[in-house]
Parts: structure tokens; C-alpha cells; sequence
């Protein structure tokens, strides 16, 4: 029993010690934050204006960029005046697209509701977006299918009357 008690300090001493190692080490690693070394610090001052100043000045100037290309004005309008020339095939024969009016002698497609041929004064034909059917323009409804064609006119552009926006350089 003697020897129970002799033990009994030296173990004590021994956690006490080691707990005591443990707050050394502790108090020294936060010593380091509490008590930083300046000169380290002052070292880093170009990175944190790079990243901290500079980096989020840039970011805002790319995305303003990107919002510009984005939202800047478009001027790529076709205009059309009158009839178009039909598209020619590999056979140099004239396309002509369902539900436009065009005009097979002179081969010309006309807008939307265009009746008669300004040059030959013909009735104007329409293939028939169902049935593939050609019919005259005049009439609204397929003789083949009786598919009703209801179009809408478009609407038209209007050049304006003096240069674009920005002078004559931006054109």
C-alpha cells in the first residue's frame, strides 16, 4: 500500500507537467495571431492591393464590357422594298418557300399580301405550307387540304433619314 501512494504524486506531477507542456505550446501558437510579425505583414501589402484594390476594379470593368457587348445597339437591319429575286437550286431553278406570294415568270417573291405581279401584272401563286399545293395569292383557304391561311403582316422597318448614330464613320 506503500507503494500506491508513492505512485500516486509522481503521476500527478507527470499529467500536470504534460498539461503544463500543452499551455506552452498553445500560448505560442497563438501568439503568432495575437502578435503578428509586422515586417511579414508590410511585405505583403502588394499582394493584398493586388487582390484586395485592383483585382475587383478589373472584375468590374470586364463585366461592365460584357454587359456593353450585351446590350449595345444592333444596326444589322435588312430593309426590303418591293419584290426579291427568287433563290436559285443547283438546276438554276427558282425556290420559292410555302406561304410566300411569288411570281413564277419573272420570279419574284413578293410581302405578304401582294396580289398581282408589279412587272407583268399576273396573279401571284402561293405554295400551300400543308399540302405543298400552289394556289392562287387572292385566296385565304387551300383548294387541296382547306388549310386557312391567316397571315399577319410584318412589320417594316423604316430607314431613317440621315446617317446613323455616331456619324458617317460608324457606318
Amino acid at each position: 500500500m506503500a507503494d500506491g501512494l508513492s505512485l500516486l504524486p509522481a503521476s500527478i506531477s507527470a499529467v500536470i507537467q504534460t498539461l503544463q507542456d500543452l499551455w506552452h505550446q498553445f500560448l505560442n501558437l497563438i501568439s503568432g495571431i495575437v502578435i503578428p510579425d509586422w515586417g511579414a505583414l508590410v511585405g505583403l501589402l502588394p499582394v493584398f492591393l493586388l487582390f484586395g484594390v485592383i483585382g475587383p476594379i478589373f472584375s468590374l470593368m470586364v463585366l461592365a464590357w460584357i454587359v456593353y457587348l450585351l446590350r449595345k445597339p444592333r444596326t444589322r437591319v435588312s430593309f426590303t422594298e418591293g419584290p426579291r429575286p427568287a433563290a436559285l437550286d443547283a438546276a438554276d431553278q427558282p425556290v420559292y418557300l410555302p406561304g410566300e406570294p411569288y411570281c413564277a415568270r419573272d420570279r419574284l417573291i413578293y410581302d405578304w399580301g401582294a396580289t398581282r405581279c408589279e412587272r407583268c401584272g399576273d396573279e401571284l401563286t402561293v405554295l400551300c405550307p400543308k399540302c405543298g399545293v400552289g394556289r392562287s395569292a387572292s385566296l385565304s383557304t387551300c383548294g387541296n387540304c382547306g388549310l386557312e391561311i391567316r397571315l399577319q403582316p410584318r412589320l417594316r422597318a423604316l430607314r431613317p433619314a440621315g446617317p446613323p448614330p455616331g456619324g458617317a464613320a460608324v457606318a
